[in-house]
């Protein structure tokens, strides 16, 4: 779970959000599906700059914690906390080593987090964890790579991606992603693994209620472009969410 390769992106990783496929896919499949959690307690693994923790702090969570490996990361968070302050907490820590916290918490995020194991024993691992600082009936949302994308679809550079094969790994297949950020795009290697990859720890590991739930696009985002602009994306999505409970 190397944090080196987003060390040198900092606070320019806000901008993947203005991105086609975050703003009007992501960002609202994702927020949906984690519902309402005013006055719950939330955890943001991988939380990079804490784009997540301070929407779900907006939205009424009584606590949030955001935890990345990556110092810069955190770095950034911290400077926009101190510039708009929310009372978000962000702490530097590797998920597959992350010690137990001084408090449980009603829900955990892992948004491109499980999919940064190199392999089945640390997702296991990252799993228990995660199991661990949750309360009994904790909520665990899932965000990552499709475990199906196929790289032979239409391309994604119309929603702001480019998405790339880059090898096999023993939890699925490596990916070579490239956010098309004006001036700059940023690439940023993770990985898709195998359903059974993350159903198989996160059973592992305690969760229950195992649930696949496809990206969808937002109404903003069909009147913004039209219906027939997402037709790719929808066919092929290349994100995929899931649910679970402690």
């Amino acid at each position: 779970m190397s944090g080196q390769q987003y060390d040198g992106i900092g606070e320019a990783f806000e901008g993947f959000k203005s991105l086609p496929m975050m703003r009007y896919g992501e960002v609202p499949s994702f927020l949906g599906l984690v519902g309402d959690v005013r006055g719950r307690s939330v955890l943001d693994l991988a939380c990079g700059t804490g784009f997540y923790s301070r929407e779900f702090r907006r939205r009424g969570a009584a606590d949030v914690l955001g935890v990345d490996i990556s110092v810069e990361m955190i770095a950034a968070a911290r400077e926009i906390e101190r510039r708009e302050p929310l009372g978000v907490r962000y702490e530097v820590g590797d998920v597959a080593e992350l010690p137990p916290l001084d408090t449980r918490f009603d829900i955990a995020l892992g948004v491109q987090c499980l999919n940064y194991a190199e392999d089945l024993a640390t997702m296991e691992r990252m799993c228990r964890n995660i199991h661990r600082s949750l309360v009994p009936g904790g909520e665990f949302f899932v965000l990552a790579q499709n475990p199906d994308y196929r790289f032979d679809c239409p391309s994604l550079e119309a929603y702001g991606f480019r998405c790339e094969p880059a090898g096999e790994i023993e939890t699925g297949r490596r990916v070579r992603v490239t956010a098309l950020l004006d001036p700059q795009p940023i690439t940023i290697v993770s990985s898709a693994p195998h359903r059974e990859a993350y159903e198989t720890c996160l059973g592992a590991a305690g969760f229950g209620e195992i649930d696949w739930v496809p990206l969808e696009v937002s109404d903003a985002g069909i009147r913004e472009f039209g219906k027939e602009f997402w037709a790719d994306l929808l066919a092929y999505p290349p994100l995929a969410m899931l649910r679970c409970r402690a």
